[in-house]
């Protein structure tokens, strides 16, 4: 009670982001039973049978697990690698310039396609694509003389476009964390650094990426929470849900709504997300123990 009345203007900080925490991440907890359940809209959620772990043979005795796990799997980790390379020299970059007001003005440029919908990416993603008028197509191949590509319909290219696409809006938000984190390193490192004669890649390899390590590592742990999920949008807008693309555009999520549209079985739906939440779950204590046996300071938790 004397901590609470020491901090009291802390706690009361704190009540906002703690009760959007508690409705949005805990309530929606007593809903994990949905995925043991045959719903059904006349008994309801509570008066509809227990049905055990029948929701999850779906899943696991699906075909399409193989394709759909490693689509899952793979497209995260290869978007953590992306993204974390590209924020963090965006950052750097941005952070050398001289001039502060240009380097505001990169800010806000790189971090915007952060709030576009999906949807509206998707447009931008087709003005390119369009078999016909797209800008690709109609200008650089056509001017080059070769014949135009139907991007809806050749697979070979849609793992080069979804990481384009997710790296041009997701690299901006990541970009502004480690600009902030770098705002927060001592200058006067900087300056016996310059007195020593280093130069501005020693400053980087020496300075700037060592105390931003911290930042980088709790950043990455997070991420591995989301490996086996998958940015819906992305996958299911971004190429227009085309059949010819789902050997690399199908992930676990696209597949449950597909499976949920045609059977709208929402037990099913809530077991595959519960496997999500597990599977997400245990991959942030894994990479946070590895963190903690190489360097327990580093570690989240």
């Amino acid at each position: 009670m004397r901590l609470f009345l020491k901090y009291r203007y802390l706690t009361l900080m704190l009540v906002p982001s703690a009760l959007i925490i508690l409705v949005h991440s805990y309530l929606p907890m007593f809903g994990v039973f949905i995925a043991f359940k045959n719903i059904n809209y006349i008994d309801g959620i509570w008066g509809s049978p227990w049905v055990g772990t029948d929701n999850f043979n779906f899943l696991f005795t699906s075909g399409s697990l193989w394709r759909i796990t490693r689509n899952t799997v793979l497209y995260s980790l290869v978007f953590m690698i992306v993204n974390l390379l590209l924020s963090v020299g965006i950052a750097v970059a941005i952070n050398e310039l001289r001039g502060r007001l240009l380097a505001k003005g990169y800010q806000s440029f790189i971090i915007m396609p952060h709030f576009l919908s999906m949807v509206v990416v998707s447009y931008l993603v087709y003005a390119f694509l369009h078999p016909e008028h797209g800008l690709i197509n109609a200008f650089v191949l056509e001017g080059l003389g070769k014949d135009p590509v139907y991007w809806y319909t050749e697979k070979s290219f849609w793992p080069y476009i979804l990481v384009l696409v997710n790296a041009w809006k997701g690299i901006g938000i990541g970009a502004v964390i480690y600009i902030a984190a770098i705002a927060g390193i001592d200058p006067e490192y900087y300056e016996a650094a310059v007195i020593d004669g280093a130069s501005k890649w020693k400053q980087l390899l020496h300075i700037t990426l060592p105390s931003i390590q911290p930042v980088i590592i709790i950043m990455t742990i997070l991420s591995m929470g989301s490996i086996f999920s998958a940015d819906f949008g992305l996958f299911y807008q971004v190429p227009l849900d085309s059949g010819a693309l789902y050997p690399v555009t199908d992930v676990v999520d696209t597949y449950v709504y597909r499976a949920l549209m045609k059977m709208n079985d929402i037990g099913m739906s809530s077991a595959a997300a519960l496997v999500q939440a597990v599977v997400g779950f245990i991959m942030v204590l894994a990479t946070n123990a590895t963190v903690r046996r190489i360097n327990r300071e580093q570690a989240l938790f």
